[in-house]
């Protein structure tokens, strides 16, 4: 039996392996060893490795597939933080910031060659299948960072468009390393589908929860400045139901705090001000809580260890808690 914590250090001890540290030149490997070692919570590769355990107790086979997920997640951010100009990540400076977007960009695709790499080792047998998830999620991840993109000019997000957005930027990935669990545990095609589908929603959950922490959770905790999202006029969950459930009045308001120059603490309060008498923050928890659900769900049908599904699933039920 595996601890969560004893996961985590499975996570890191392999990452560690890479060292990243003795690496030259080292103004390339060093970003990419400042963003490992900068508090992430290694939820997706924790993931895999706990999707393969419901099908073997041997993990060995999926602890590369599991530490390349984190090392593509962590590319991720790295660019993410890079278009939408953020300073700060869990707490710290980001990696444009620390040292400076050219390194920035260069340290992130040094990233991505090094998931695959990782990936590239698995067995010959489960090769194929584990390429087949990766790439397309690879791709699908772009694809949603640019949707994401694209909404920054488009006035008029609707709930499922913003819900495809999130799905592929950042469920899809989720999804993928639960698949990648069990594909490394020889799980048959059925269970490593259920796998993909329970990821898919803990990943949509685990996104309207982001939105709504970015505004509620306490800074100290989700190592962001409160509002951010906010201030740069993302279209959040929060946003898109406030303007689909505002009267007019109330939605000029909404488009005067997005359109006009305003003090930040006073755009961040007033907005507040806005979701709260909507009660946009309990509409928004209970679409979350709706997915986390089904993930759940999805879980208990797959045909693999009751006991590991019951931990798995109070595993889901912490990240359903979480206030970072």
């Amino acid at each position: 039996m595996h601890s969560l914590e004893k996961l985590r250090w499975i996570i890191d001890r392999e990452i560690e392996k890479m060292d990243f540290a003795g690496r030259q030149p080292a103004e390339l490997y060093s970003p990419v060893e400042y963003i490992l070692s900068n508090g992430g919570k290694r939820l997706r590769p924790v993931l895999a490795l706990m999707s393969c355990r419901l099908f073997t107790h041997d993990l060995t086979e999926c602890v590369k597939p599991a530490a390349a997920i984190e090392l593509f997640h962590n590319f991720t951010l790295l660019h993410d933080d890079i278009m939408d100009q953020a300073d700060m990540r869990r707490g710290k400076p980001a990696v444009h910031k620390k040292w400076n977007e050219n390194t920035a960009i260069l340290s992130g695709d040094a990233m991505v060659v090094l998931s695959f790499n990782l990936i590239s080792s698995a067995k010959p047998e489960i090769l194929p299948g584990l390429l087949s998830v990766f790439n397309t999620t690879a791709l699908e991840v772009c694809e949603g960072q640019q949707m994401d993109m694209n909404f920054e000019t488009n006035p008029n997000v609707k709930e499922n468009e913003y819900l495809e957005m999130i799905k592929l930027k950042t469920s899809v990935l989720i999804a993928a390393a639960m698949k990648i669990g069990a594909i490394s545990a020889r799980a048959n095609d059925r269970d490593c589908e259920l796998m993909y589908e329970s990821g898919l929603n803990l990943g949509l959950a685990f996104q309207l929860q982001d939105d709504i922490l970015d505004l509620y959770g306490k800074q100290e905790d989700f190592g962001k400045i409160r509002g951010g999202d906010i201030l740069m006029n993302k279209k959040t969950i929060l946003l898109i139901k406030a303007l689909e459930l505002a009267d007019q009045t109330t939605a000029v308001s909404i488009r005067r705090l997005m359109n006009e120059e305003q003090d930040p603490g006073m755009k961040v309060g007033e907005m507040k001000k806005i979701l709260d008498r909507l009660e946009i923050n309990l509409i928004a928890w209970k679409m979350a809580e709706g997915y986390f659900n089904k993930a759940i769900r999805k879980l208990y049908e797959t045909n693999s260890d009751k006991a590991q599904k019951n931990e798995f699933a109070d595993f889901i039920h912490s990240v359903m808690n979480r206030k970072s």
